[in-house]
């Protein structure tokens, strides 16, 4: 094979790389090394050849006096080792083990990629109402988790890579998820206001009330990411008498909230119709005085116009007799209080006539139409190809004398079945004869 054409002390050169289809870490020995001898299993060889998948990560782990030092290939990479793509190798491993010396070093490979999923099942716990604190509903939990790493450098911090069991890792998380979703469950009908007795119909409601706290476990205290919490299954044990206990009294509050809403609702209609009931006596007591006074109004009116009557009848009647006593003293003269009741009595039906033709004309008046007002221009004018306006005349007369509206301007308005010249629009004829055509040239 091309990478294993240069021999060295222990052998040929080493093929870094993970194989495994299925692992969180995996950590790396060379062909034949034997497990726990750390001098074997780590020992490198200058020269060996890497190979990082897409989605993994290499993480080279060496030890000095000072403490660990991590160097960190992330995927996808194939090529030799040394010191060029290596920085922290030629700090550590120094001009001696240039040449080929094998360097200790732990090799292991991190699954970005891949997603791990446990199955939960928490058997019964007790749930309480805090409407009926004296029964325990015995309630159960089902569901599953999917993680992945993300942060693999926060995930090394919180984890020994050396002897890593993924099984083992789950089993952790597992029993950190039980509790978790355990603890939340039982103060959801406290701290959410959901009857524990409708929890199996709030699934969705309560997996998005627990997912933010398992996220913020696994990221925390785990160093994983959480992908998704699915809970499956909220069911109570209903055969357990707690739960038939449970079921009876909350039966029973629901009848007598039902009975106290019917008893509400019907108070409350009687109230309306009471309120009604007042409201259309007082409707009726006010129609009935505003048609009482206006009744009233009415005799008053035709009282004074009966008073008004009798006064000029006198007037006339006194007018009539002084009439008489003129014609009766045979000069012709009238005396004084003649002539008084006489011009009483003509101002008195001057002024009826007068108000008599004050309502016909008034009336006529309120009959008179009023004509509609004129029209107005309203036109388009096209400028270079923009439309312009709309202008009313004395617009279009400004235009004119401006020289932007001229015989030859493309004019349009409503009604027009197209745009035309405005010399042969009739209407605007007086407007473009206002301006005088240019001087003819001599």
């Amino acid at each position: 094979m091309g990478l294993f054409k240069k021999k060295n002390e222990g052998g040929f050169m080493d093929m870094i790389r993970c194989d495994e289809t299925d692992y969180l870490i995996w950590k790396w020995r060379p062909k034949g090394a034997i497990i726990n001898d750390s001098k074997k299993e780590n020992a490198i060889r200058w020269g060996s050849s890497l190979r990082v998948k897409d989605g993994e990560v290499a993480v080279f782990v060496y030890r000095q006096k000072e403490g660990t030092v991590q160097d960190f290939i992330v995927g996808p990479y194939d090529d030799i080792i040394k010191t060029a793509n290596f920085p922290v190798i030629s700090s550590i491993i120094g001009w001696a083990y240039d040449g080929g010396t094998p360097f200790q070093a732990e090799v292991y490979f991190l699954n970005l990629s891949g997603i791990n999923q446990i199955k939960f099942g928490i058997p019964y716990f007790e749930v309480y109402d805090p409407r009926f604190l004296d029964f325990g509903v015995p309630t159960s939990v089902r569901g599953s988790i999917t993680f992945n790493i993300e942060d693999y450098r926060g995930f090394i911090k919180l984890h020994r890579l050396t002897n890593f069991e993924l099984e083992q890792f789950k089993a952790q998380i597992k029993d950190a998820l039980i509790r978790n979703i355990k603890g939340t469950v039982t103060n959801i009908p406290t701290e959410h206001n959901i009857p524990a007795i409708q929890m199996e119909r709030k699934i969705l409601e309560i997996n998005d009330i627990i997912e933010p706290r398992i996220k913020s476990m696994l990221e925390n205290d785990f160093g994983v990411t959480c992908k998704r919490l699915d809970i499956s299954t909220i069911e109570f044990d209903k055969e357990s008498e707690e739960y038939q206990k449970l079921i009876k009294v909350t039966r029973e509050q629901q009848e007598k909230t039902i009975v106290a809403q019917n008893e509400v609702s019907i108070q409350n209609l009687h109230d309306t119709q009471r309120i009604n009931s007042k409201n259309m006596e007082e409707s009726l007591r006010i129609q009935r005085e505003e048609l009482q006074r206006a009744q009233q109004l009415q005799t008053e009116s035709q009282n004074l116009t009966a008073h008004q009557l009798n006064q000029q009848t006198k007037v006339a009647e006194k007018a009539a007799e002084s009439i008489g006593k003129m014609g009766s003293n045979g000069g012709g003269t009238m005396d004084p209080g003649s002539m008084m009741a006489s011009m009483a009595m003509g101002g008195a039906v001057g002024s009826g006539m007068a108000g008599m033709m004050g309502n016909m004309i008034s009336g006529m008046g309120e009959q008179k139409v009023t004509p509609p007002p004129l029209p107005q221009m309203a036109y388009f004018i096209a400028v270079n190809g923009q439309q312009q306006g709309p202008y009313n005349q004395n617009q279009m007369l400004e235009l004119v004398k401006q020289g932007a509206l001229t015989r030859t301007t493309h004019v349009w308005k409503q009604g027009m079945a197209d745009w035309a010249l405005a010399g042969n629009i009739e209407e605007l004829n007086d407007i473009l004869g206002s301006v005088p055509p240019p001087p003819p040239i001599k």
